[in-house]
Parts: C-alpha cells; structure tokens; sequence
C-alpha cells in the first residue's frame, strides 16, 4: 500500500500576500483559489513537479499562528540553478550550504549536502536540498 503526502498547510496572515508569493515568486501552481463564504476560503498551490500541495486559508483550515511553520522541504536536480532563479524572482534566499559530506559524490558533490533557505512572507521556513537522482 502506497502512503502519499498530497497536502500541507501553511499558516499565514494575508491570503493574497501569500498567493501571490508562492504563485509569483516560488512559481508554484495555483491549483484553486475557492471562496465558500465571506470567512471561509481556500487556497491549493502546487510546486512543479511536486506530488504534494500546499493549501492557505481561513475558516476551513486548522487555525497555527502565522509563520510557525518550519521545516518545509523541496527537492530539486540542481541547487544553483534553482537558487538563481529565486533570486530572479526576487526570493532573499541564502547562499548555498553544504551540510555533511556526501558519501557518494557522483553524479553532483552537491546531491544531499546542497542547500539554500528562504522564508516566506510570514516567516514560514523552507529548504531546498539538491538530489539529482535517486538510487
């Protein structure tokens, strides 16, 4: 039996200030944007390639103190292109790190060890660690 992560909520304090970060900035798919009532609505975004979604919201979400939210993780096939493109879309985003030493440098030096950091406009925070490929 297969267990898929497909949602997780990210709790922020302007809806719109969020969507757009996440659609305009980080890219992410705006999957829908659902008014059900004048305190109740919902937001999915997608990232590329992802399988798992983020949802905002009011009213029809678990409630969690804006920005409280840390730990978030993408992955992606190159960490450098990846952190240039977050700084073209105008992400403060830190400057590469490695973490460790990557036993098993081919085919990147930088797959498991490389990564960058970045907040979100309510202080919500992600990673991005570069695995080019999967064993």
């Amino acid at each position: 039996m297969n267990w898929t992560l497909e949602v997780v909520i990210v709790p922020v304090s302007d809806l719109d200030r969020a969507k757009a970060f996440y659609a305009d900035q980080l890219g992410f798919a705006v999957d829908h944007d659902t008014v059900i009532g004048d305190d109740v609505r919902i937001i999915q975004l997608t990232p590329p390639g992802s399988g798992c979604s983020v949802v905002i919201g009011k009213g029809a979400v678990p409630q969690m103190p804006p920005g409280s939210l840390k730990g978030l993780q993408l992955v992606v096939p190159d960490i450098e292109k990846a952190r240039a493109q977050l700084v073209e879309r105008g992400v403060e985003v830190s400057e590469i790190q490695v973490v460790g030493r990557n036993p098993r440098p081919v085919p990147h030096p930088l797959d498991n060890v490389g990564f960058v950091h970045f907040t979100d406009p309510d202080g919500n925070a992600w990673a991005v660690q570069q695995i080019s490929s999967r064993a």
